[in-house]
């Protein structure tokens, strides 16, 4: 029976997952920050101590799931493209154990909503890029409307994250420079066309692209607005 990557439980968010994170963070990951990039991280005194948030961070690479692991130093599961699980067995055995879980670009689905609950329930924090796929053109445009539905439902504020210096991926020794800015928490409890606004207007000032407006997001289904409301 073909397991459903998008459906994934409380207890799957477990010590094993999270240290087999913490191994390509700290092995892989920044090793190949500290080599090819000049690694800097500026706002962590902004990472709420006290209670859970959303991390949303602007997407330009496939670094950027372990470029905000390693900046907020938290247990994070991303929501990943379900395709990205379909790619071969090796792809499928990472996205699994690095905590991930799918989701269908075109339509959010109940089983992807339930694992955000189960999420909600576990140590873990829950990560989303809401731009969708990865963005190179230094503009802050099309933002899903499904993420601030996601925060406003959980009562979890937003915390925006800037990327920048992985555009163009170097393997120049020290050539680069990435900087991941963390910015204030943004409250739930905005209305959500707000909440977006905002987390987009801040992404852009942090890391200095252009901000275009986004249209009303035809996208979020009827399952979305039935998970906000319960």
């Amino acid at each position: 029976m073909k397991k459903n990557y998008a459906r994934r439980y409380t207890n799957e968010f477990n010590i094993i997952r999270r240290c087999f994170q913490l191994f390509w963070i700290h092995t892989v990951a920044i090793p190949i920050f500290a080599i090819f990039y000049r690694y800097e991280v500026q706002g962590r005194e902004n990472i709420p101590k006290d209670r859970k948030f959303i991390a949303a961070a602007n997407h330009i690479s496939y670094f950027d799931p372990f470029i905000v692991s390693a900046a907020l130093k938290r247990p994070i599961a991303y929501m990943a493209k379900k395709e990205l699980f379909e790619q071969n067995k090796f792809m499928t055995f990472m996205m699994d154990y690095l905590g991930a879980f799918a989701v269908n670009r075109e339509k959010l689905e109940v089983s992807t909503l339930k694992t955000v609950k189960d999420i909600f329930k576990s140590k873990w924090y829950l990560g989303i890029f809401p731009q969708g796929g990865i963005r190179k053109n230094k503009t802050i445009e099309k933002i899903n409307k499904g993420f601030a539905v996601i925060a406003k439902a959980a009562k979890w504020d937003i915390l925006p994250v800037s990327i920048t210096g992985c555009e163009k991926y170097n393997w120049v020794p020290f050539k680069g420079k990435l900087i991941v800015k963390i910015g204030k928490p943004i409250s739930y409890e905005l209305p959500e066309e707000q909440l977006i606004e905002v987390w987009g207007k801040e992404i852009a000032v942090m890391n200095g692209y252009k901000y275009v407006e986004s249209t009303p997001d035809d996208n979020i289904n009827e399952e979305t607005n039935n998970f906000a409301n319960t």
